[in-house]
């Protein structure tokens, strides 16, 4: 596992990062073969574990904590706030009375003092990202948080936060976490080379393009299982975005093959191969499909298959826009657009 600097922080990560997000209640509910699962990422090499508040409701973040009782000190470990976690509206969002309260309730279920990177898991636009800044400025100088970072920014939000910290002196996002993969380039617009500009670290998530890039839809989706069931717009190949993301899997799995490569070494050896990129996340739900991935840990492709990937999808492209995971509240929430007489006051979309 090769090792790289987060974001200017001095802290060295490994180049994959153990996503948590498939241990509890969304993915592998048994916490026991969860915990091997991450024991035996942290005996490849991984020292880099990144979680959230919001997955299965806490529970990720309970299980990630028993299984690095006693071996803390080896691991960077991060999680991210934001997503709501109870029926009250206070109960999410970036505001300071939020991210002080989500923040202890982290720690307690990770069993730890401090977390080597707190980062926001989307923007809010009620919040002022001025006051984001401070309320992490705090938990910084209080020691519960060591550096800060963004997930899934767009680009102009990214910026404006950096310039918000330097003219306010508050701490400044040192890492962003974008989705980032063939089927999904479209952060090689402007998010990467926004966060290469600012020195931050980047961390991508999805490298498998929620599982077109996993090799089993090579020929064909099944839409009555899996994530095809909940995303239908993201898989059904009757939508034209969606076919063309199915050719373009047929023709990587072709390259990929002549290259002596599973596809999946070949999508995440895409991503590592960005130098923008510090680590990849990598979100197994089973032992197996972690041994798998582990392989392509030092995959390094050459300028020809890197070309050839140019080809089948085009530096910037979005095949399905649906696959940025993002869409600004101004288009979501039609209130934010329209002025119409005795609208009710717009409250925070969480």
């Amino acid at each position: 596992m090769q090792r790289r600097t987060l974001g200017g922080t001095g802290i060295s990560v490994s180049n994959f990062a153990l996503g948590a997000m498939m241990f509890g209640a969304i993915g592998n509910t048994d916490h026991e073969d969860s915990i091997r699962i991450i024991h035996r990422a942290l005996d490849a090499g991984i020292n880099f574990v990144d979680t959230a508040d919001i997955y299965s409701d806490g529970e990720s973040e309970e299980i990630v904590g028993k299984a690095i009782k006693g071996r803390r000190d080896e691991i960077v470990l991060a999680s991210k706030a934001h997503g709501s976690m109870g029926p009250d509206a206070n109960h999410g969002g970036n505001s300071r009375r939020w991210l002080v309260r989500a923040v202890e309730n982290s720690l307690r279920r990770l069993g730890t003092d401090h977390l080597d990177l707190y980062q926001i898991h989307r923007p809010d636009p009620t919040t002022d990202i001025e006051e984001t800044l401070a309320a992490l400025t705090d938990l910084v100088s209080a020691g519960k948080v060591l550096a800060v970072g963004s997930s899934t920014f767009p680009a102009e939000q990214i910026v404006e936060a950096q310039w918000a910290a330097q003219q306010r002196g508050t701490v400044r996002f040192r890492t962003e976490q974008p989705p980032y993969s063939i089927l999904a380039r479209g952060v090689e617009n402007a998010v990467l080379p926004t966060a290469q500009k600012y020195g931050m670290g980047v961390l991508t998530w999805g490298p498998l393009s929620a599982g077109w890039l996993s090799g089993r839809y090579t020929d064909g989706v099944d839409l009555a299982s899996g994530r095809a069931v909940t995303e239908r717009h993201k898989f059904d190949p009757a939508i034209a975005e969606n076919a063309r993301k199915l050719e373009a899997v047929r023709e990587l799995a072709t390259l990929a093959d002549k290259a002596g490569l599973t596809i999946r070494q070949l999508a995440i050896g895409f991503v590592l191969a960005h130098p923008a990129v510090t680590s990849v996340i990598i979100g197994p739900r089973t032992m197996e499909q972690l041994e798998d991935l582990l392989t392509a840990a030092d995959v390094e492709l050459s300028a020809e298959v890197l070309d050839r990937i140019d080809e089948i999808v085009a530096p910037g492209k979005d095949l399905n826009a649906a696959d940025n995971y993002f869409v600004p509240a101004a288009i979501s929430n039609p209130a934010l657009r329209r002025r119409v007489p005795g609208a009710a006051e717009v409250t925070r979309m969480i």
